[in-house]
């Protein structure tokens, strides 16, 4: 049984760029700054904007009859709520596993190995060389397992990291051991770099809180390209101005910061605007997830990625195999 007839997009390239679309489905243009457009019909399906969805969030209640929500992130923070129990949502895992794990591989070696002061040594012209630390021989601890938290610990590899991973719960995958997110306070004295992949919800609010920070040895790094909030900024903010950490960071909270917080001041930090899945990787993995999502709609199947089921809970709808298959 199809439930999905009629999706909107949030701009016409990513409508062309789909076409033509898999029969039984109609593509709309709304780009959710407003009322959807009377002319369109009844929308069941829409795909959010990848920039700044938050931001129009509130206009899902424009449509009165929603059924599916497809995000272009990963992150989902808001959308159910906003979409309604009624409404599935999916989210684009996967997508951005590859980009964002590069980018924790970058943000780790510049701050360690010094490339942001370089850059700024550059600008007056100073020569300063110094011993800096290594990533060979750290000790990493790395917050999520999931699809990014997977392709991150794949990078480390060949750097001769230790990494050890935490997970919500204690148990052991293909991977190895996992550690429960109650052990973090204890894990944390005998780490040198804490990667946060983690996704924000009502459990990882804060896990990483004055405490955790407290016990990391004098001089770790602590990195965020996951969600701001799972980090304490407040706390944050108190050990590294301090000079007792160092952070690297592309997201925060709040997001952006204000102007003339303190992190953006230090030479303990380094930030990026939160763009780690914003890379040339992005565009032909959405698409890829896109078109596999819209096929299932119209053949009445259950699309991937659901983190809310809404009416596909219901009936004999045949599911979808997860997007762990796409190029991570």
């Amino acid at each position: 049984m199809q439930l999905i007839r009629t999706v909107s997009f949030p701009e016409p390239q990513l409508l062309a760029d789909l076409s033509p679309l898999p029969e039984g489905l109609k593509g709309v243009v709304w780009d959710m700054q407003g009322e959807p457009d009377a002319a369109h019909g009844s929308i069941d399906g829409v795909i959010l904007p990848y920039i700044n969805a938050g931001a129009v969030l509130g206009n899902l209640d424009k449509v009165q009859d929603l059924k599916f929500v497809q995000t272009q992130s990963t992150g989902f923070d808001g959308v159910r709520e906003a979409a309604g129990p009624g409404a599935a949502v999916a989210n684009a895992s996967g997508v951005h596993a590859a980009a964002t794990a590069e980018l924790a591989v970058g943000l780790i070696l510049a701050k360690l190995r010094g490339i942001d002061q370089a850059v700024r040594d550059q600008q007056t012209e100073n020569w300063a060389p110094q011993r800096r630390q290594s990533l060979a021989d750290r000790r990493v601890l790395l917050l999520g397992i999931g699809g990014i938290g997977q392709e991150l610990a794949r990078r480390l590899e060949p750097f001769e990291v230790t990494v050890t991973r935490v997970g919500s719960t204690a148990r052991t995958d293909q991977h190895g051991q996992v550690h429960a997110s109650t052990d973090l306070e204890t894990l944390a004295r005998d780490h040198d770099i804490l990667v946060s992949v983690l996704p924000l919800n009502d459990h990882t609010h804060h896990l990483v809180n004055s405490q955790v920070l407290a016990a990391l040895p004098d001089g770790a790094l602590v990195v965020n390209v996951g969600r701001g909030p799972v980090i304490d900024t407040d706390a944050l903010t108190a050990e590294v101005v301090s000079g007792r950490l160092q952070c690297a960071l592309d997201v925060v909270d709040p997001e952006p910061l204000p102007k003339g917080h303190p992190l953006w001041s230090t030479g303990n930090a380094l930030i990026t605007p939160h763009v780690g899945g914003n890379a040339s990787a992005f565009e032909p993995r959405i698409l890829k997830l896109l078109k596999r999502q819209l096929e299932a709609l119209a053949a009445g199947e259950t699309p991937a990625n659901l983190v809310q089921q809404g009416p596909f809970q219901q009936g004999p709808f045949q599911q979808v195999p997860s997007q762990q298959g796409l190029p991570a």
